[in-house]
């Protein structure tokens, strides 16, 4: 492993239903910025080494651990572009940020990302205490791919019972490689279109069998009781938004505690810093984390 530097409030439980929203080792020490430690940690990855970010809040104990995976379609996006949510749930939630820099396809296609996330979770599980992290609370989140990422790795951790997350939030989740539940990208005025989705589909899982796979188009899974407790948020003017939700509903029916919020009047890529979203999540985060710590 190689490591490098980097230059409750109100708490509402989840809801059943569409809620519309108006509403390694160490290296030198890590640079401080806006009160955060920032430092990069390098580990080995499913087919290649990865870069974790880690943001640590100054001057605070133990802190729960949230993994955060960018988007950008599963071949593009990276550990800058996913900066400003890092930081915004270091600072709000608080808590110790790892934003995982997964390998990216065409080169690495399905499964070395959502693997490369399972690395990144059993490195938390053994050495984020060492960054003042606390295992026993552990959150994922994610946008665009990021969050079909995230989920992934909940149902990973679910099957091979060697991490325990208590809660994900996606935010504009890529779900289902079948694009069969598309918006209708004019009607929304999407800043994404069917033909971009299918593009990154066809990259990130080259082989037709790969996109019935549960962790690739979770959709179509028939088991999905045993997940952690979920926020899904959308955003109006995006095809991605019908699939989301469609998603949600289907959490529900399985008994997952769920929580769905429609952002109107914000785009796709919006969505990934959208502050009203990541304040939602934040309270929802807390909301499971406290719920754990009284179990």
């Amino acid at each position: 492993m190689r490591v490098a530097p980097f230059d409750m409030n109100a708490v509402k439980p989840p809801y059943s239903s569409l809620v519309p929203a108006d509403l390694a080792q160490v290296a030198d020490a890590p640079m401080l910025r806006a009160s955060l430690e920032v430092t990069d940690v390098t580990i080995e990855g499913h087919a290649q080494d990865i870069t974790l970010r880690l943001y640590r809040p100054a001057s605070k104990g133990t802190l729960p651990v949230l993994l955060y995976f960018h988007g950008g379609g599963f071949v593009r996006g990276s550990l800058d572009q996913a900066d400003f949510a890092a930081r915004y749930f270091a600072e709000h939630l608080p808590s110790l940020v790892v934003s995982v820099g997964y390998s990216l396809a065409p080169q690495f296609p399905f499964p070395a990302a959502p693997e490369d996330a399972h690395r990144a979770a059993l490195w938390v599980q053994t050495r984020a205490r060492a960054f003042g992290g606390n295992v026993k609370h552990i959150g994922l989140a994610g946008h665009d791919a990021g969050g079909q990422i995230a989920n992934c790795l909940a149902f990973i951790a679910r099957d091979r019972g060697d991490v325990r997350i208590s809660a994900q939030a996606l935010f504009g989740p890529m779900l289902d490689p079948s694009l069969t539940r598309l918006g209708d990208e004019q009607r929304l005025g999407s800043d994404i279109t069917a033909r971009e989705c299918a593009a990154c589909y066809r990259a990130y899982l080259p082989q037709a069998s790969q996109r019935m796979h549960p962790y690739a188009a979770p959709l179509e899974a028939s088991r999905l009781a045993g997940l952690p407790a979920t926020l899904i948020a959308t955003a109006q003017n995006d095809v991605l938004h019908v699939e989301a939700e469609k998603y949600a509903s289907n959490l529900i029916g399985a008994g997952v505690l769920t929580q769905v919020v429609r952002y109107p009047s914000v785009s796709h890529a919006a969505l990934a810093d959208h502050t009203a979203a990541l304040q939602e999540a934040v309270r929802f985060f807390q909301w499971r984390f406290d719920a754990r710590a009284q179990r």
